[in-house]
């Protein structure tokens, strides 16, 4: 799982610096802001919630940040595409973000599978 944790912890360091360069840019340029203050949150919170997931106190704990910042990849994805259908975002920016975000899902969903298979409850 390190190997995992640390590929995990450095693309969620990238996407979110990316998502707080489109923040930066929609409110600067765009005037929006509801929507992308939304993928603000949930995109710095994926990385946020790993940082946190390597001092939990238990591996339960662990889990649970893993899953915590896997289910803000998935808000994540949401803004994204209303983002996108709503032409904030051009094509080539959301499908280069979707990606990075689709990439970190997967990581995730696999290293929570993984323990919570070797925990015994395979939820």
């Amino acid at each position: 799982m390190a190997k995992n944790e640390n590929i995990v912890s450095e693309k969620s360091e990238q996407f979110a610096i990316n998502i707080v360069n489109v923040y930066k840019e929609l409110t600067q340029t765009k005037n929006e802001f509801v929507l992308s203050k939304q993928l603000l949150r949930s995109g710095t919170s994926i990385g946020a919630n790993i940082a946190e997931s390597e001092c939990a106190s238990s591996e339960s704990d662990f889990v649970n940040k893993l899953y915590i910042a896997l289910k803000e990849c998935n808000e994540s994805l949401y803004w994204l595409r209303l983002l996108y259908k709503t032409e904030y975002i051009g094509k080539e920016r959301y499908n280069s973000l979707y990606r990075d975000c689709s990439e970190i899902k997967r990581i995730l969903t696999s290293s929570v599978k993984t323990i919570r298979e070797r925990q015994g409850n395979g939820k």
